[in-house]
């Protein structure tokens, strides 16, 4: 199961209060004061972890609370720190307070650590108030409470290439082709549920990461199908790729690629202004030729490179997989940022 938002509570351990003892023994010359200081709560972290890929583990344990520390003893003992907790997260997890929507922590690496509570200070106990004209002091501490959180944990796949379209545009069958990834792949819409995400590997031994969201129509952002509840997937990538499907469909490509725009910019403006690549799929199927004409002439008219491919004879694979890779495998300085913003017709 694919769990990709959750809401947890973390509780920080509260510290040991501080202790109230006198001491008076035979053979011990310095009695008094002996009240030890309490232990320090524990606190509850997270670290970013490569062998953790959702956040199923805490849609069903959603409430992880450090120990408290154990409170001051006599003869100046002091309590034990309570035992700390560490949550592990995939990378690509975003933390927010929930209540109030701040972003705290953003895991984009593996071994990445965030102190999501701290726990509380110990107590002191009252030898710790002994001085010269105060030699028997009554005073001692209570420990201080450990930080308490809702937090809204939410993951981000990391990907260099995230493929939109409509559904049944062909999306899983061409990640099936371009890297190891094994869709399910059938002839209804909605086939894809969750994101998936694929490997692609180039002749050069380099690599790029492929991820492959279900399809989006129109009213998404009004909750519609699926909704774009999976769009967070690709707000990460370098490139976005554009499959329009050319079979016989009755639809129109260029009007669904108009579409498909203004759900994603309602959902993230900045997501409709990434580089991206307009690919007509499912050519082996095309019926008319005009209406890819058509879409190429959009593309051109908004500088975005056209490409036409077919998964099932493999048309255009190698071009489309070669393309991607240089966009996303050059270096910064050597990509060329050209391409005009989308804005609705």
């Amino acid at each position: 199961m694919f769990i990709d938002e959750v809401r947890i509570l973390v509780k920080a351990g509260d510290g040991g209060n501080g202790c109230l003892a006198f001491r008076r023994e035979k053979f011990v010359p310095r009695g008094g004061p002996s009240g030890g200081d309490g232990g320090r709560g524990g606190d509850v972290t997270m670290v970013s972890s490569k062998d953790e890929n959702t956040l199923l583990r805490y849609r069903f344990n959603p409430e992880h609370k450090a120990q408290r520390g154990r409170h001051g003893e006599g003869s100046n003992c002091k309590g034990l720190e309570g035992k700390s907790v560490e949550l592990r997260v995939p990378v690509g997890t975003v933390v927010y307070d929930d209540e109030s929507g701040e972003q705290l922590f953003d895991f984009t690496e593996v071994g990445q650590t965030f102190l999501a509570a701290r726990g509380g200070r110990g107590g002191r106990g009252n030898a710790r108030f002994v001085s010269s004209t105060h030699q028997a002091p009554t005073e001692h501490e209570a420990g201080k409470p450990g930080l308490e959180r809702h937090l809204r944990l939410e993951l981000k796949l990391l990907a260099d290439v995230g493929l939109v379209g409509f559904p049944n545009a062909g999306k899983s069958t061409l990640i099936s082709r371009i890297s190891a990834a094994r869709p399910k792949i059938a002839d209804y819409p909605f086939t894809t549920l969750e994101p998936n995400l694929g490997v692609v590997q180039m002749e050069d031994y380099r690599s790029f990461v492929v991820a492959d969201i279900p399809g989006i129509i129109e009213g998404a952002h009004l909750g519609h199908g699926l909704g774009i509840q999976f769009l967070r997937h690709i707000e990460r990538t370098h490139l976005l790729v554009h499959l329009v499907d050319m079979s016989d469909t009755g639809r129109d490509p260029v009007e669904d690629f108009e579409k498909l725009m203004v759900e994603l910019a309602s959902f993230n403006e900045d997501l409709a202004r990434k580089p991206m690549f307009v690919v007509a799929s499912k050519m082996d199927a095309a019926q008319h030729r005009e209406r890819v004409e058509e879409l190429r002439n959009l593309a051109a008219a908004r500088e975005l490179p056209f490409f036409e491919i077919s998964s099932a004879t493999g048309e255009g694979i190698p071009e489309l997989k070669f393309a991607m890779s240089e966009r996303v495998l050059a270096p910064a300085s050597a990509v060329e940022t050209k391409g005009e913003s989308w804005s609705p017709a």
